[in-house]
C-alpha cells in the first residue's frame, strides 16, 4: 500500500520532458522542509492505495509517460515497487526526488531527476552526494535558484563535481527570481546548463492542483 496525495493527467512542466502529456502520481510525505516548497499539502494526509489501483488509474489516462513525485516519493519504500511495476507495464517512468534518500535501489529503466538543494532551501546539508555515483547517463540534475548566492553555489558545484555528465537544469523559485535575470547570469558565465521554468504554472497558475 502507498499513501497517495493525488493522481492526475497534465502537461509535464519541468525537465527535458517539459511540454509532454504526463500522468503524475504524487505521493504523500517528505523528509525535508524546503523554505520555498510549493507542495506542502503533500506533507500529511493522502489516501491509502494499492499499487494495483495506482497502476490502473495511471493506465486509464492512456498516456505512456508517468512521473512519480511528492513530497519525497522515496520516503515510502513501496515507491520502489510502484516504479518497477510501472516499468513492467511498458510505461516511461520519471522519478522526481530530492536526492536526500538513496537512489541505488531505483529500477534502472526509470529516469531519475535529482533536485539538489541550494543554500536558500534551508536543506543544503541534506544533499546525499553518494547518489551521483548511481545516476545513469540519461538522468537529470536540477537546481532551484532563489538568488545570486544560490546561483554561484550551484555553478561551483556543477564544476567541482563534473555534473555536466548529465543534463543540468536551473529553475528560478517562482515569484522570487525573475527568469530573465537567471538567463542573463547563465549567458554571462556561458554556463553549460539548461534554463527551465515551471510550465504548468504558466498555464494554470501557481496555486492550481491536479493539473
Amino acid at each position: 500500500m502507498l499513501r497517495v496525495t493525488e493522481i492526475f493527467h497534465s502537461i509535464q512542466g519541468e525537465s527535458t520532458h517539459a511540454g509532454r502529456p504526463c500522468a503524475f502520481v504524487r505521493l504523500t510525505g517528505c523528509n525535508l522542509r524546503c523554505r520555498w516548497c510549493d507542495s506542502e499539502y503533500t506533507f500529511t494526509g493522502g489516501e491509502q492505495m494499492s499499487i494495483d489501483d495506482v497502476v490502473a488509474q495511471v493506465k486509464g489516462y492512456g498516456c505512456n509517460l508517468v512521473e512519480v513525485t511528492g513530497g519525497e516519493p522515496l520516503a515510502q519504500k513501496e515507491a520502489l515497487d510502484l516504479i518497477k511495476r510501472l516499468g513492467d507495464e511498458g510505461l516511461e517512468v520519471l522519478l522526481e526526488t530530492s536526492g536526500s534518500i538513496d537512489v541505488a535501489p531505483v529500477d534502472k529503466r526509470c529516469t531519475i531527476i535529482i533536485d539538489i538543494k541550494c543554500p536558500s532551501s534551508g536543506e543544503v546539508t541534506k544533499n546525499r552526494w553518494e547518489n551521483l555515483q548511481h545516476l545513469k547517463p540519461d538522468d537529470e540534475i536540477k537546481f532551484v535558484i532563489a538568488d545570486r548566492e544560490d546561483y554561484d553555489w550551484a555553478r561551483k558545484v556543477i564544476d567541482a563535481r563534473d555534473l555536466n555528465r548529465w543534463t543540468v537544469l536551473l529553475s528560478p523559485v517562482w515569484g522570487e527570481l525573475d527568469l530573465k535575470i537567471l538567463a542573463e547570469w547563465m549567458l554571462a558565465d556561458r554556463l553549460p546548463a539548461r534554463l527551465q521554468t515551471q510550465l504548468h504554472k504558466h498555464i494554470w497558475g501557481a496555486e492550481a492542483r491536479g493539473v
